[in-house]
C-alpha cells in the first residue's frame, strides 16, 4: 500500500463561461444550487416540527424531490468542472472508519 499523504483533486475539464457583468450559466447554477440547499435545510426543520402524519408525509415528499434536485444540480456543476472533489488518503479513511466503529460499539 502506497503511503501518499497528498490529496488528489478529482475534477472534470472546466466549461468556460463568459466573465462579464451579466450572469452566465455558472452563476445561474450556483444560485439554483444554493437555493436548493437552503430549501432542503428548511424542509428538514419543518419535518421535525410537523404535527400530524399527513402534513409530515407531504413535506417529506417535497423534501425528497428538492434534495434530489440539489444533487442533480451539484452533479451538473461537477460535470462542467465547476466543482472539484479531493480524494482522501486511504489511511485517513481507515482511521475514520475505526473511530466510528469504536463509537458504534460503545453505544450498543
Amino acid at each position: 500500500m502506497q503511503n501518499n499523504q497528498e490529496n488528489v483533486k478529482i475534477q472534470n475539464q472546466q466549461t468556460d463561461v463568459t466573465n462579464s457583468t451579466q450572469l452566465n450559466d455558472r452563476d445561474y447554477c450556483e444560485s439554483m444550487l444554493s437555493t436548493c440547499k437552503r430549501h432542503v435545510d428548511s424542509y428538514a426543520v419543518a419535518l421535525n416540527e410537523a404535527s400530524n402524519d399527513k402534513w409530515y408525509n407531504e413535506l417529506f415528499h417535497i423534501f425528497q424531490e428538492t434534495s434530489q434536485m440539489q444533487r442533480k444540480m451539484y452533479n451538473l456543476m461537477f460535470e462542467k468542472g465547476w466543482y472539484t472533489v479531493e480524494a482522501e488518503p486511504q489511511q485517513k479513511i481507515m482511521q475514520t472508519v475505526q473511530k466510528e466503529s469504536t463509537k458504534k460499539q460503545q453505544i450498543q
